[in-house]
């Protein structure tokens, strides 16, 4: 873009399918800039090089970017799913060009059953080729910090759900085309204060999540976490407990450029058929965030 104030551009997640290009087709009026197309656990028979040219036709001549492509599955185990989805890394890094797309994205993956720290020399022999594989194209990797149920010591998905863990897999495989893709909904989930986080490890933030959460600090005073109360709910941007106005801040004074794409699909008020509805509320409080119209400065 050559707007300055849209440098940052606000988006959404679309689903990766034979049905990806229609859906953006009837979502695309709504004024969304980019869209970031996902894929669950495998590619299966979606022709990467057909949904591309179906995807940019679309699109036309608008302004509208595809910066991400991701895969969600578990890459670290050897199971026939999980072996599909390091496959589906590899097509993604191999036709991110079609799609005009700079980062591919997903979970980090963990061995089933074990702690965190078990499964990085395992993480490190998988990502190490990926990151080289990537580098070689000019693509970054980027894992989202969703725990998906697991904690250090065990879990079925993620190992990247905690600082700590990020230092570890940094460590193991030290690629600058590797970081994170960050939302504050995961770290409130930990109940941990997003902002301070964010500003220790906006270098290695390579997309944002649009999505959020509000913890419900009666519960977690007067029931804990493990009671069976939920304590907290994901919602869109807007609804949530994070002023995304500080996010964004943060992310332009350290040089942050590219999207922040919506995720929706998790917010337990705007669902069913409230669900475009709060996507489209979120795109709009996330460009007035941004700082809303771009006005030019006088000559």
């Amino acid at each position: 873009m050559s707007n300055p104030a849209t440098s940052i551009r606000i988006g959404t997640l679309v689903g990766g399918n034979k049905d990806t290009a229609n859906y953006i087709r009837q979502i695309k009026p709504h004024g969304f800039e980019s869209f970031s197309i996902t894929f669950w656990q495998q590619i299966g028979p979606v022709d990467l090089k057909k949904l591309a040219l179906e995807v940019k036709d679309v699109i036309g001549g608008d302004d509208i970017a595809i910066n991400c492509l991701g895969i969600f599955g578990n890459p670290l185990e050897k199971d026939p799913l999980d072996l599909e989805t390091v496959k589906g890394w590899e097509l993604l890094i191999d036709h991110a060009h079609l799609f005009g797309a700079k980062l591919i994205s997903g979970f980090a993956g963990r061995l089933r059953g074990k702690r965190i720290d078990e499964s990085m020399p395992r993480f490190k022999e998988v990502f190490t080729p990926l990151a080289q594989r990537a580098a070689d194209r000019g693509l970054r990797l980027v894992f989202e910090n969703c725990d998906m149920g697991g904690d250090w010591n065990s879990g079925d998905w993620n190992i990247a759900h905690s600082p700590t863990a990020w230092e570890m897999m940094f460590n193991e495989v030290p690629a600058e085309n590797v970081g994170l893709e960050w939302e504050p909904c995961h770290q409130l989930v930990s109940l941990i204060d997003p902002l301070p986080q964010l500003r220790q490890w906006v270098k290695k933030v390579f997309h944002v999540h649009g999505k959020d959460a509000n913890v419900l600090w009666d519960v977690v005073k007067t029931r804990g976490i493990r009671g069976g109360t939920p304590y907290v709910y994901h919602r869109a941007p807007g609804f949530g407990d994070t002023n995304w106005a500080d996010v964004i801040s943060i992310l332009r004074m350290a040089g942050y450029t590219g999207s922040i794409d919506i995720e929706g699909w998790h917010d337990p008020v705007y669902k069913d058929a409230l669900e475009m509805t709060g996507q489209v509320h979120a795109l709009r409080y996330l460009q007035q965030c941004r700082g809303g119209s771009y006005i030019p400065n006088p000559v």
